[in-house]
């Protein structure tokens, strides 16, 4: 039986690179986002998440779907897949890391391997589309 790990991620990219997160005590890097909560909307799932983790708000009439993507868990047993669903959007404030975000890294395609597998297919296609450097 496989089983499937459902999570929304926030796509920032500015001048080529991508805004990761690293969480105390991970050595890879991640898109900001999370899991939902039950009955939360992806949009309310990726504004609280980027609050949470980032100290941000998201602009929710700037939220855009950026793609869907599918792989192999990291850190999970074979077969656990992880979905994640993928939105840019506008925010408001100073980013900075927060709850159990150690840090906070601008990474481009040349780091492509510092992220999960599914992290690793979004490089991929932003990359294939001249988005990240």
């Amino acid at each position: 039986m496989t089983s499937s790990i459902d999570k929304i991620a926030w796509i920032h990219l500015v001048n080529g690179r991508i805004l990761t997160a690293r969480s105390q005590g991970k050595d890879l890097y991640y898109l900001p986002g999370g899991k939902r909560d039950p009955g939360e909307t992806d949009l309310e799932t990726l504004a609280r998440e980027v609050q949470e983790e980032l100290s941000v708000r998201i602009k929710p009439e700037t939220v855009s779907h950026v793609g869907t993507f599918e792989a192999q868990a990291h850190g999970k047993a074979d077969g656990v897949q992880v979905r994640m669903t993928c939105y840019a959007a506008e925010f408001e404030g100073e980013l900075a890391p927060a709850s159990e975000i150690a840090e906070l890294a601008w990474l481009t395609y040349g780091d492509r391997g510092r992220v999960s597998r599914v992290s690793q297919l979004i490089f991929d296609q932003l990359h294939a589309q001249k988005r990240l450097s």
